[in-house]
């Protein structure tokens, strides 16, 4: 029997329309907005609601950008991806729970994606746990995001948590990081290396570490500053660290300004240790001076594992 004309013209759009419904489904750019809606193709006209609505509707390696200002929902990232609020006041409340999760262990090759998360407030409302947790991923940039307000798991609660079992890469890049009860910048991985910079970075009311190099972990800070901490401003806590300081304020720490375990190293230079009960305590680990570093008001001062000087 053939099939009649009208038939097959339905069958024919049928297809057309969930053809049309998979490139939404996957277009590089997709973006959200404060009056948008989920069931959107996120497109500029037609816009989502919520990060969480986009991801889903944005391909491998795109961007989902934020059209208005608004408060975009936390959101867990599995695939390479930027997050872009340039231009806005782009938000995430993360009452109870993390911000942004960075983990494709689930997917079919894993620690592979790369993740920017560009011009993002991120707002734990005192009970949320984790501003950024990145636990899988082959790296990881934060460009000038304002993470704070976490402190729903007490010193366990960081604004940026990096805890993998392999290797990877983080950049911090003109962050504002504050009021959170854990550390400001977390780093630690089982296996491999993580290799870090935190850059233009403040960091600012801690109740832990500023910043904590767990293990395997090769980290440079430059040109931030680390300021009034609950505990310890640089921590090498535990093995085979090395912390690269340049430019670097240490200051008000209610414990040690830099602290360095065994089998670590923490090279400063151009660095001001200010203003803490101790400066330096290399704890069975090394704290080597290059140049120009300056160690005052700290009530016990402590000392360079040894001074390099200007080549």
């Amino acid at each position: 029997m053939k099939t009649p004309r009208y038939l097959f013209a339905s069958l024919l759009s049928s297809a057309l329309l969930l053809s049309a419904a998979s490139v939404h489904a996957q277009a590089t750019r997709t973006w959200v907005s404060g009056v948008g809606d989920d069931v959107n193709p996120c497109s500029r006209t037609a816009p989502c609601k919520t990060f969480a609505g986009a991801i889903s509707k944005t391909a491998d390696k795109g961007e989902i950008s934020v059209l208005d200002p608004g408060g975009f929902g936390t959101v867990t990232i599995t695939k390479s991806i930027t997050l872009n609020g340039t231009g806005t006041l782009a938000s995430i409340l993360a009452a109870g729970t993390n911000g942004v999760n960075v983990n494709d262990s689930a997917g079919a090759s894993p620690n592979t994606i790369q993740v920017i998360i560009r011009d993002i407030s991120i707002n734990g409302a005192n009970t949320g746990f984790d501003g950024i947790r990145y636990t899988s991923g082959l790296s990881l940039t934060v460009d000038h995001c304002w993470i704070h307000g976490f402190n729903g798991n007490g010193l366990n609660s960081d604004a940026i948590d990096v805890t993998k079992t392999a290797s990877g890469n983080l950049k911090v890049i003109s962050a504002y990081i504050e009021n959170v009860a854990g550390d400001g910048v977390h780093i630690d991985t089982s296996a491999g290396a993580v290799v870090a910079m935190v850059d233009g970075t403040r960091i600012l009311n801690c109740g832990s570490d500023g910043v904590e190099a767990l293990r395997n972990v090769r980290l440079a800070v430059t040109h931030s500053q680390i300021f009034q901490i609950g505990s310890i401003g640089v921590n090498t806590s535990n093995f085979n660290d090395i912390v690269n300081l340049d430019d670097v304020l240490v200051a008000q720490c209610n414990s040690v300004g830099l602290r360095s375990n065994a089998t670590c190293e923490i090279h400063a230079s151009n660095s001001f240790i200010l203003n803490n009960p101790t400066g330096l305590q290399p704890n069975g680990g090394q704290i080597i001076s290059f140049q120009g570093n300056s160690l005052s008001g700290n009530t016990t001062p402590g000392a360079f594992s040894s001074t390099t000087p200007k080549q």
